[in-house]
């Protein structure tokens, strides 16, 4: 590993690098990811980058908190942006972490243009983003061949916390099989009914994952109709991603960890299993 490690670039002092730290599970970092982790000297990190991924930096390594969480008190992205500008021009090597992917929803485009106006060098670094990772973990594939040949990932809420005027849901729900929505559940049953408005049907399997791939992960499956609802009576809270769409009911077969638990998976719960595996 240590060979492994001399290989990849170095974050050098007055450098930042935005990065991706994936959904929680510490195992779904990058290299690069983990590189950073153990060099940096200043971590500005998130709210939605899990305990055990800080557990990772090296000692002495500063940790800052700069997390956005809607309805509460919370960093403005400007002072964020410029405070990277800040520690950089300090001499320092900043590792700037962000749940998921940092161009994922995670306002890393804005972060990067700051720098650039500023002539701080910098690097982007992917993570694996909560809309497939999640899903993963919850034993549901973002794509089926004999369910979609397209997936929409969509933002739940817009800048001011409300449902976004600039998607057309109409549209996106005659042409998107598969929906991803990230940060949906305050307004979960608003844009149910307007999906529904949309042609989509009320039964429809929609599963709500929360805190996606870390030891507290919990699935429910509902339909649309019964989303809101059922959300409700069973007390989600964020962070959790909704997917609607028929690659839910794969869960019964592809829920690999519950089957690690003890559950038994159902073979080809679409009855539409080609035997001929050729293609």
């Amino acid at each position: 590993m240590d060979k492994l490690f001399a290989t990849l670039p170095d974050l050098e002092p007055g450098w930042v690098w935005l990065t991706g730290a994936g959904p929680g599970d510490p195992g779904l970092l990058t290299l690069l990811a983990v590189k950073a982790l153990s060099s940096a000297d200043v971590i500005v990190y998130d709210a939605l980058v899990d305990k055990s991924i800080l557990d990772l930096a090296r000692p002495g390594a500063v940790l800052e908190y700069a997390g956005k969480r809607g309805g509460k008190p919370s960093a403005k992205q400007p002072d964020i942006s410029l405070r990277l500008v800040q520690l950089a021009r300090e001499g320092k090597r900043v590792l700037r972490l962000k749940g998921g992917d940092p161009f994922v929803f995670g306002r890393g485009g804005e972060e990067a243009l700051t720098l650039v106006d500023h002539g701080i060098p910098f690097r982007i670094v992917p993570g694996i983003s909560a809309g497939i990772g999640g899903l993963a973990y919850a034993g549901i594939p973002v794509t089926h061949r004999d369910c979609n040949a397209a997936v929409a990932f969509v933002t739940g809420h817009d800048a001011t916390g409300e449902i976004p005027d600039s998607v057309d849901w109409a549209s996106l729900a005659k042409g998107a099989p598969v929906i991803v929505l990230y940060m949906a559940l305050k307004h979960i049953e608003r844009i149910a009914e307007r999906l529904m408005a949309a042609g989509r049907a009320g039964s429809e399997p929609v599963a709500v994952i929360a805190k996606a791939t870390t030891a507290d992960q919990r699935v429910l499956e509902t339909t649309l109709a019964r989303a809101a609802a059922d959300v409700a009576e069973a007390g989600v809270e964020p962070p959790a991603m909704v997917v609607v769409g028929e690659v839910v009911r794969l869960r019964a077969a592809m829920d690999w960890l519950g089957a690690i638990g003890g559950k038994r998976l159902t073979p080809d719960p679409l009855g539409k299993r080609q035997h001929d595996q050729t293609g």
